[in-house]
Order: structure tokens, then sequence, then C-alpha cells
């Protein structure tokens, strides 16, 4: 048994290097394209400046560009911030998902120990009940935090 989780282990590392190698390269090439990219609309935006100078004059193309691209830099920040919210939902729910995978992984490890040991029934069967508990109690709780008899009887208080 132990010699086949070394067998693994070698063989995770070594995955595990070839995959950083590639990425590493992907990054490189990548950034070297971003570059190559970049400099490419540098020098369209300068041509594009040329052009537009010569027909209406340097200082109302310089204007212009200068406005057209302060707008360009209002709406990437307006779409950014937009956006804030959607992605903070989506982080959330990500962290209560990994929370609740490692929770359950951690229970399910932990299970045969428990039910092996002496009162381990015991140690099982006292949370469960409490998850139990809880769950029925979520479930007649509205959101508001009203139960739901308190609407049989009227809603009052």
């Amino acid at each position: 048994m132990g010699m086949l989780a070394s067998l693994l282990a070698g063989l995770a590392s070594g995955e595990t290097a070839a995959a950083l190698k590639r990425a590493r390269l992907a990054a490189i090439l990548y950034s070297l394209a971003a570059l190559a990219a970049l400099c490419g609309v540098g020098f369209l935006v300068g041509a594009a400046y040329i052009y537009a100078a010569r027909r209406h004059g340097f200082v109302e193309t310089a204007v212009g560009f200068g406005i057209g691209f302060l707008v360009l830099a209002g709406l990437l920040v307006l779409a950014f911030r937009l956006g804030a919210g959607a992605r903070k939902r989506r982080r959330e729910k990500r962290l209560k998902a990994d929370m609740t995978a490692i929770g359950v992984s951690t229970a399910l490890a932990l299970l045969p120990v428990l039910a092996r040991g002496k009162g381990g029934l015991g140690l099982l069967l006292g949370p469960a009940a409490a998850l139990a508990a809880y769950a029925i109690y979520r479930e007649n709780v509205r959101p508001g935090g009203r139960r739901d008899d308190d609407q049989d009887r009227g809603g009052g208080r």
C-alpha cells in the first residue's frame, strides 16, 4: 500500500511540474502577444490622429482624442462598478459551496473513526439531531422572521 502511495505521489508531482511549465510558457507567450497587440493599437491610434489632424486641425483633434479617451475610461470604470455586485455574489456562492464540500468531506472522513470508538454512536446522533431540528425550524420560519402559524392567527402579536 505504501509503495502505491509513493508511486501516486511521484506521478502527481511530475504532472504538477509539467503543468507549471506549460502554464509559465503560456503566460510568457500571451504576455508577448498582448504587448504586440498594444503596439498595434498604438500605431492605429497614431494613424487615426494624423489623419484627423490633417482634416480638422491639430488642436481640435487633440481635444477630441482626449475627450474620447476620458469617455472610454469612464465607461470602463462604470462597467466594472456595475459588475461588482454580481462578482461578489458569485464569490460568496463559490465560498459557500467550497465550505460545504469541506464540511461534508470532513464528516465522511471522520464517520468511520467515530463509529468505531467508544460512545461513537452518541457522538454521531447528537449533531445529526441538532441538524434535523434546525432544518425543521428553518422550514417553519419565513424570511421576514415570522413563523407560519403567525399568519394563521392573523399575523398579530
